[in-house]
């Protein structure tokens, strides 16, 4: 449930130090643009003829948007990590589950179109949230909610790798604690710079062991897992 020490022995024996480095240079450029987009609408979407209330709303909405920007950033992460998933699950799993290893290459971004859905989903339940910053409960439903989502859907990477995405989903009802915990402390370093960028890698190294951790008890849990290919 918490393996920390598998997956920063993964991140070193397995390869992933240059895609930890593409994760980065890709969050940069997300970041990048947001800053560039966010500049651009406060400077000719809001004018206002005097010219230090223009000043002061648009520095005001920069302030918003960037704070909101930084609880919403689990779910960019998540979009980064879509394009990576498969590369890094194949080196985990070629290091530490050699005779559970797929056979099938792994491809670049193989489910863009339902990560470019899930994130626009999460960034608009997380607009909603935006009020109860106001006040200090915001930041606790923020955590709870991006915790949820980031943890069920690193897990659905992971397991949905093998036994595809409306299998992995039910695995991970059975499993809610496990993926919870995961998707929390993904959120956690999310939220901490520097480390944030690259987190894609290692959220999804997490759930590749949480994944085959919950699979050596799965007698129990009555899953139809098709034939891994």
């Amino acid at each position: 449930m918490f393996p920390f020490i598998k997956t920063l022995r993964s991140i070193f024996n397995a390869r992933l130090l240059g895609l930890m480095l593409l994760s980065a240079i890709l969050g940069i450029i997300v970041v990048i643009l947001a800053v560039v987009s966010i500049s651009w609408i406060s400077a000719n979407m809001i004018e206002i003829e005097t010219e230090w209330l223009d000043t002061l709303v648009s520095g005001i909405i920069s302030i918003i948007s960037g704070i909101s920007g930084w609880f919403m950033l689990p779910a960019v992460v998540v979009l980064i990590a879509g394009m990576l998933q498969e590369i890094a699950i194949s080196r985990v799993e070629a290091e530490s589950y050699p005779q559970l290893q797929r056979q099938e290459r792994p491809k670049f971004w193989p489910d863009a179109l339902h990560d470019i859905k899930f994130v626009l989903w999460a960034l608009f339940l997380n607009i909603l949230v935006l009020p109860f910053h106001l006040i200090v409960i915001g930041f606790f439903i923020s955590v709870a909610l991006n915790s949820y989502l980031t943890g069920r859907e690193f897990f659905e990477m992971a397991a949905g790798y093998h036994i595809g995405k409306p299998q992995a989903h039910k695995l991970m009802r059975h499993n809610r604690l496990a993926v919870y915990i995961g998707g929390f402390v993904i959120t956690l370093m999310a939220a901490v710079p520097l480390l944030n960028l690259f987190v894609p890698i290692v959220a999804v190294v997490w759930m590749v062991h949480v994944y085959h951790q919950i699979g050596t008890n799965r007698g129990s849990i009555k899953v139809d897992e098709p034939v891994q290919s």
